[in-house]
């Protein structure tokens, strides 16, 4: 994310431009590794698009600087882990962000990837989300995160250990708060209680420890980085930082210098564009926020699992709903970034072109009398087949048949569309149903295992015919999300006394 912000307020010259394009360059890679095309995010009604990068930070040994920060001289040839994952979403009308983490412990099913450079396949598999970034690069982190979230991914932007000094050198002093004395012999962070200004390797001592914050999980030192992520923009936005032109050079040039980035911004004038965006959204309109979880019932002690309230939230990206409470009231017919727009209406503030499209041509939809569709209940709400089969009856489909429950039922099931795979009548048959029920189009997808357009009523969709009448509101995060606000000051993390991380 440093990355993203020290170039908020960068000028300079022509040539400077090409010397911070050729330490961006050589870094640059593929976007996605994954088997399943990752489509982009549709425009609004405006024609403007929500915004996703994915920030790495990778705990890679490479180099003696990278030796002598994060110790393990043994692990320099292992491959890194993506050990610290965020994706920040810049809204589609640019008035919010939100920078949601995923913890490194959590276990995912990770895509079969390709390495781009050497062809290498990696099988899909059940593992913990930091080790995707081993099976080729950033690029199957990226194809991992979108596999989990259905949230499409613009960027990427890594960084390893001694960029994390540079730049936090680079920046000067971050204040940080400890509600206690803490000394964790791991990360070598010692601090007494109260606030301190921090920066370079007591930075990142700070943004790696672990045992010493919290229950000394991997969450807890979640929680710091945030608080680390939120002061730093405070700085940034700050008059001393970006008003001074030696320290936007520095910042400029480190960046440059230790961050990987995929090949969509691989030039600081695109960079540069990104960190203007970020720099036009308000304080108290940035929140942070960590992906709701449950111990793993594998490994409870070592791993957690995605709960029923992360895919709520993961919905709310998804759709670009505002995950703060302090947008202004929009002007009659204004455009506002509040939640998902209908599919085949020009908007996909639920994500892009449908997962597993086809390439072929393109079809128009049937006259809705003749678009057979089957409504299936995969919620645990009795009726919702046979009410929604009504309910597009009314609206004029009427071959649409109540189908029962669906093949599978529960209590955190998501609505979806599905269509055969690779049939292009079905597809726009499928879409237009989408458009009369204004469910979003990252739910339309195509299947192997259905013959007709088939709706399968999750139960994030409880009552009525609306889709989007079914999201959740602006702000409405879940409490598990542990979200803080860019603009809130008082944060202060609560140590580990009971493990002993104290003096």
């Amino acid at each position: 994310m440093l990355a993203v912000v020290v170039l908020l307020g960068a000028g300079g010259a022509y040539a400077y431009y090409r010397h911070l394009n050729g330490n961006l360059q050589h870094n640059a890679g593929d976007l996605t590794l994954g088997d399943t095309p990752m489509h982009k995010s549709k425009a609004n009604a405006a024609g403007q698009t929500p915004l996703n990068i994915l920030l790495i930070g990778n705990d890679s040994r490479a180099g003696k600087e990278n030796v002598k920060l994060g110790g393990s001289a043994a692990d320099a040839a292992r491959k890194p882990l993506a050990d610290v994952e965020m994706l920040l979403h810049v809204s589609a009308d640019r008035s919010n962000a939100s920078v949601l983490s995923i913890p490194r412990d959590t276990r995912v099913d990770i895509p079969e990837c390709k390495d781009g450079k050497t062809g290498q396949k990696y099988p899909a598999g059940s593992a913990p989300i930091n080790t995707s970034l081993q099976h080729g690069g950033p690029g199957c982190t990226v194809a991992t995160w979108y596999k989990l979230t259905g949230i499409p991914i613009d960027h990427y932007m890594m960084v390893d250990f001694s960029g994390v000094v540079d730049m936090a050198d680079a920046v000067g002093g971050v204040p940080v708060c400890v509600k206690s004395n803490v000394h964790d012999p791991d990360s070598h962070l010692r601090l007494t209680k109260g606030t301190h200004t921090i920066q370079g390797v007591t930075a990142l001592e700070w943004l790696r420890t672990r045992h010493g914050f919290e229950d000394g999980s991997d969450i807890g030192r979640t929680h710091a980085q945030h608080m680390y992520l939120n002061a730093l923009l405070r700085k940034m936005k700050s008059d001393s930082t970006m008003g001074s032109p030696s320290k936007l050079t520095s910042l400029a040039e480190q960046a440059t210098k230790k961050v990987s980035v995929d090949k969509g911004i691989d030039s600081i004038g695109r960079l540069y564009s990104l960190g203007t965006t970020l720099k036009k959204v308000d304080l108290d309109r940035m929140t942070m926020l960590t992906m709701p979880w449950a111990p793993d019932p594998q490994d409870p002690q070592a791993h957690v699992v995605p709960t029923s309230d992360a895919k709520q939230l993961f919905a709310m990206v998804r759709n670009d709903v505002p995950l703060d409470k302090n947008g202004k009231p929009k002007k009659a017919g204004s455009t506002s970034s509040s939640g998902a727009s209908p599919a085949g209406s020009g908007s996909a503030a639920g994500g892009g072109a449908t997962s597993g499209s086809s390439s072929g041509a393109s079809a128009s939809a049937a006259d809705t009398s003749s678009i057979a569709v089957s409504v299936q209940n995969a919620s645990l709400t009795p009726g919702r087949a046979k009410s929604l089969t009504q309910g597009l009856v009314k609206q004029g489909f009427g071959k649409a048949v109540n189908g029962g429950n669906a093949p599978t039922q529960g209590s955190d099931t998501s609505t979806e569309l599905v269509y055969p795979t690779g049939n292009t009548q079905a597809k726009a048959d499928a879409t237009a149903v989408a458009g009369a029920l204004r469910i979003p189009t990252s739910a339309v997808k195509a299947a192997s295992d259905v013959r007709q357009v088939t709706l399968r009523v999750g139960a994030d969709w409880p009552s009525g015919d609306d889709y989007s009448s079914a999201l959740p509101k602006a702000g409405s995060v879940p409490k598990s999300a542990s979200a803080q606000s860019a603009d809130d000051s008082t944060a202060c993390m609560t140590v580990n006394t009971a493990g002993g991380y104290t003096f």
